[in-house]
């Protein structure tokens, strides 16, 4: 009996310490910046730049790449890193310092996009934002962790008080531009949770517009119709209603992405994605059984993300393809200047330069 404690503490404190590892490595990954974006932009439009309240070398991987491939040269983007302060108190004042050096508050349109665990800000549509509004715009990104998505689920609370604090922050400056939300993967889940009085929160914090994107677990319906007056949810932009209604909530959730379906009831209890017509790419021959299945789906949400730079794909937790088209009418963006067509080859194209300088293609 001792033999066998021996071995199960033996077990459980090598499991600990490459658990500790694991987490030494990937936030020393998203700590390195890549070679092509090591340097400080030479732009004072954006933070890490010599004029900066936030120094360059506290944005980690992800802050330098976003701050560095604007898709126009008048684009504000204000970027924080988890390092960039102690608290998340701390990191929204110096969000707040940006807003007022940068003069984020005299452009047309503001962005604040909650990202993904490692700190991952998707510039999809903030490109599209720039691009259609001619640079006209600031985006701000607050960091809260360094760790993959999957692995920061327990900061989703402070995540949330992140956002919270910032949007407070912004209203207390006064009348501000066009405020736009977005949030992608955990990130939508941190915004929503920032969120929690739905449509009252909307407009205290003066909310034109908000995007989720990928929502783990998905959008709980009942739930948010309770604590919101209307929104809309759509797989594809195929599913945006003609003419475009101006609905100030949007969810963008593929039918058949993983992520998105993951959820704890699935162990003990067949979803209703299963119980009637399938959605877009969910398997017809697809069977719910006891345990199987959630098993089955968090094996899928590991090649749910598996992309190759500029080729878009409106499948699994992949909505690169969706966003020209769903960023533009969730926005209440004209899609003339540029055509849907000009603006989906200006974000493959920027993307496959992102890939080129950071060498992934």
């Amino acid at each position: 009996m001792a033999l066998l404690a021996g071995a199960g503490a033996g077990l459980w404190w090598s499991g600990r310490i490459a658990h500790r590892r694991l987490v030494e490595r990937l936030t020393a990954s998203s700590r390195e910046r890549d070679a092509a974006f090591s340097e400080p932009p030479s732009t004072p439009r954006v933070s890490g730049s010599p004029e900066s309240h936030v120094p360059m070398a506290s944005l980690g991987r992800e802050g330098a790449r976003f701050v560095h491939t604007r898709a126009h040269d008048d684009a504000i983007r204000i970027f924080v890193g988890v390092d960039s302060a102690v608290t998340p108190e701390e990191r929204v004042e110096l969000a707040i310092a940006e807003v007022v050096r940068t003069g984020a508050f005299e452009r047309g349109t503001i962005v604040v996009q909650a990202p993904a665990g490692t700190g991952y800000a998707n510039p999809t549509p903030i490109d599209v934002v720039e691009l259609r509004t001619g640079g006209d715009c600031a985006s701000i990104v607050v960091g809260y962790g360094l760790l993959p998505s999957f692995m920061s689920l327990g900061y989703a609370d402070r995540a949330a008080r992140t956002q919270r604090y910032l949007l407070e922050r912004l209203v207390s400056l006064g009348a501000h531009p066009r405020l736009l939300l977005y949030g992608e993967s955990l990130g939508a889940l941190v915004q929503q949770l920032a969120l929690s009085a739905g449509t009252t929160d909307l407009d205290r914090f003066g909310v034109h517009s908000a995007l989720w994107v990928g929502t783990p677990g998905g959008v709980r319906t009942d739930e948010f119709r309770s604590r919101c007056a209307s929104y809309i949810c759509v797989d594809s932009p195929r599913d945006i209603p003609q003419p475009v209604p101006p609905e100030r909530v949007w969810f963008l959730e593929h039918d058949g992405d993983p992520v998105v379906r993951l959820r704890r009831e699935l162990i003990g209890k067949r979803p209703e994605w299963l119980a009637g017509p399938r959605g877009r790419n969910v398997p017809e021959g697809m069977r719910w059984s006891p345990g199987i299945t959630w098993a089955q789906v968090v094996v899928d949400t590991l090649y749910a993300t598996d992309v190759t730079p500029g080729e878009f794909e409106s499948l699994g937790h992949d909505y690169r393809a969706d966003l020209g088209a769903v960023v533009t009418a969730a926005y209440g963006f004209a899609d003339t200047s540029p055509s849907p067509e000009e603006l989906e080859e200006s974000l493959r194209e920027r993307e496959r330069e992102r890939a080129r300088l950071i060498g992934e293609l």
